[in-house]
């Protein structure tokens, strides 16, 4: 596991705990969406670098 991917995924899971910290506060959609959007395309381009 080389050090971007473990950067891609480390990010991906973080954003995915804003993801779910920022529903639990009931915070725009729109905002949610944006983050939720970034967490997957972290971990995807993360998980593809393996």
């Amino acid at each position: 596991m080389n050090n971007s991917a473990m950067i891609l995924v480390f990010v991906g899971l973080f954003l995915v705990g804003g993801v779910i910290s920022f529903w639990k506060q009931k915070q725009s959609k729109g905002v949610i969406l944006v983050l939720a959007f970034g967490a997957v395309m972290c971990l995807a381009s993360g998980l593809m670098r393996l």
